[in-house]
């Protein structure tokens, strides 16, 4: 069972989370004390230009040759300053949107970009440079959210489903629950309460591959930069032999915790195959890779909660649903928001960190023992009113 933690003051917090997506920064306001969350402020989505996406994708390529991440190359420093600016617009249109100032907010939880992400070796790349974005806000930053947990044994992922747990307990109608976040690697929270009590068992994992690769395959074939609404993978044929043969990879039958990198699995498979067919086949194989997760939870889940990108995509909801035994819906239907909750997770983590509470779980990363971790950067000139 995963103590979620002791009530504490409520803050009014800032997440930011920017996924392997790459497709903009989400940015929402909750008040939380890191163990409730006593409410949900706006949130919204500042995309990036096509030439931000691209700027990351070559930090990604260049992160890629790396064997460790020291000495960091002038090219990412210089994508790691113009991504930091892109957050903090992020942040000045959300105080915009709330009619707040700078003072009302306690913390900002920045999670970065991640271009490189290799338990195997020991270590996770984020970038995104606190002490900029600190600078820029003038509010308190807490980044560099998974290096404490690795340091400690973990694969350094996934870190929202403390969160996920958090918002369960609040809201969830059953008592065995898996959400599932379709992101550009998809991960899945196993979580089962006992009556009376907000702390549960808990498993997560990342699942297998999510969007990346499918999205990778329509910008190359349609030029958009994802599947919009399923339409390209509705109109193909999946090939099952490929399907199959990618699900062969050893990884789905590893036991968790486990973590993959944004291209561990890619568009190599189906070269060769249509536009259609190819995105078919890419849809299948993310379904798949869900349906195979099932074996690694103590018992069924009695509904699937999805959230990420994915669930916009009808023809993988559509083949999710008929590939489940059990309910299979968007997590607004129990009054969540899909397209902000991993950015309100930050949120909710910077609390957490603050108060020195756990962010990883052996169940969730397998680190040695409940881990908190975090790195704290305050604005240099902070406003008069800024709030001590």
């Amino acid at each position: 069972m995963v103590k979620i933690g002791d009530p504490g003051d409520i803050k009014c917090a800032i997440g930011l989370m920017s996924g392997t997506s790459m497709d903009g920064v989400d940015a929402a306001l909750v008040y939380t004390d890191g163990v409730r969350v006593e409410r949900l402020g706006p949130s919204l989505t500042l995309p990036y230009s096509s030439e931000m996406r691209d700027a990351l994708k070559e930090a990604i390529h260049i992160a890629s040759a790396s064997a460790v991440p020291v000495d960091t190359p002038a090219e990412i420093k210089l994508i790691e300053q113009e991504l930091t600016d892109w957050h903090a617009e992020a942040v000045r249109e959300l105080l915009l949107v709330t009619g707040q100032d700078a003072d009302s907010i306690d913390v900002i939880g920045f999670h970065g970009q991640t271009i490189s992400h290799r338990p195997e070796r020991g270590w996770t790349w984020q970038i995104g440079d606190g002490g900029r974005l600190a600078g820029q806000t003038g509010i308190k930053v807490i980044n560099d959210f998974r290096t404490a947990d690795m340091a400690a044994g973990g694969e350094g992922a996934p870190m929202v489903p403390i969160y996920h747990a958090a918002q369960m307990a609040r809201i969830n109608r059953y008592k065995t629950v898996a959400v599932l976040n379709l992101g550009g690697v998809a991960n899945v929270t196993w979580l089962s309460f006992e009556k009376d009590t907000a702390d549960p068992q808990m498993v997560a994992f990342d699942t297998g591959p999510g969007n990346a690769a499918l999205d990778d395959w329509a910008q190359l074939h349609t030029n958009e930069s994802y599947d919009i609404d399923g339409n390209l993978s509705a109109r193909g044929i999946s090939h099952e032999e490929v399907v199959m043969g990618m699900m062969a990879s050893s990884y789905f039958d590893d036991a968790p915790p486990k973590t993959l990198d944004r291209d561990d699995f890619n568009t190599q498979a189906v070269r060769g195959l249509s536009a259609e067919d190819g995105a078919a086949t890419l849809a299948d194989f993310i379904v798949e890779s869900v349906v195979a997760a099932q074996s690694h939870f103590p018992i069924p889940p009695e509904a699937w909660y999805v959230c990420g990108g994915g669930r916009h995509n009808k023809t993988l909801m559509r083949r999710l649903r008929r590939r489940m035994p059990v309910l299979v819906d968007p997590v607004e239907v129990i009054g969540m928001r899909g397209d902000a909750l991993e950015a309100e997770a930050f949120a909710f983590l910077a609390v957490r960190s603050e108060r020195g509470l756990p962010l990883s779980y052996p169940q969730t990363t397998g680190c040695k023992a409940p881990t908190t971790g975090g790195k704290t950067h305050l604005p240099k000139k902070r406003p008069a009113t800024l709030r001590k």
